[in-house]
């Protein structure tokens, strides 16, 4: 006979075994390609019980993205501390992985998914999604030796995610794009970023340097 009654103890337990086992899920396979029965038969729940902790998906899905979130700072720091990575290839390897996310245990969002989530999100969510996706670059940006200043931050979240989104369309949602080119174009924007970052790094150390 199932069990009737939890404890709040329990039920917070429940939640965070539902947030893990969706990320762990999302990152190997794709967010799309994950279910909410994969999720909750894996964590050994019912569905209606299930719904009890997340009135939708993408609730689960935006829990699991905070989560992500120190995972991937931690990441990004084990890359700088890597003797065997120039900058260069730190930085460069980080937004390879994340492109290519389910490859590399990433969970990253496509463009459906990113729409799917904003219709999802009240206000206030939405400003606490932000807040939380600044943070999380700003960090990123730290690790890699650059002062995080808003406008960085804000220009780094658009041209990471402006490649990673990209990747992730051609062809299906952009299928006026040239698929054979896909890896070249994405190498090259990635390149792109790499410059601009060290540019960032090297301003940084001029402001620094001793008059």
């Amino acid at each position: 006979m199932p069990k009737v009654a939890y404890s709040e103890e329990e039920r917070e337990r429940i939640r965070e075994s539902l947030i893990a086992v969706g990320l762990e899920m999302m990152a190997k396979q794709g967010i799309r390609h994950t279910t909410v029965e994969q999720i909750y038969q894996a964590v050994g729940i019912s569905r209606t019980f299930f719904y009890s902790f997340f009135p939708t998906k993408e609730d689960l899905i935006v829990e699991s993205l905070y989560l992500q979130q120190p995972k991937l700072v931690a990441y990004v720091r084990s890359l700088m501390e890597n003797p065997a990575y120039s900058w260069r290839d730190a930085v460069r390897h980080f937004l390879f992985s994340c492109c290519y996310g389910e490859k590399n245990g990433i969970a990253v969002l496509t463009v459906e998914e990113q729409q799917m989530i904003f219709r999802r999100l009240s206000p206030e969510s939405y400003q606490v999604f932000r807040e939380k996706q600044a943070r999380l670059f700003g960090d990123i940006l730290q690790c890699f030796g650059i002062r995080p200043d808003p406008a960085r931050v804000s220009l780094f979240i658009n041209l990471s995610l402006g490649v990673m989104v990209l990747c992730r369309a051609i062809p299906q949602t952009l299928p006026l794009f040239v698929p054979e080119a896909k890896e070249q174009t994405v190498d090259f924007q990635i390149d792109s970023i790499v410059n601009c970052l060290e540019a960032m790094k090297k301003e940084d150390a001029e402001r620094h340097k001793p008059v």
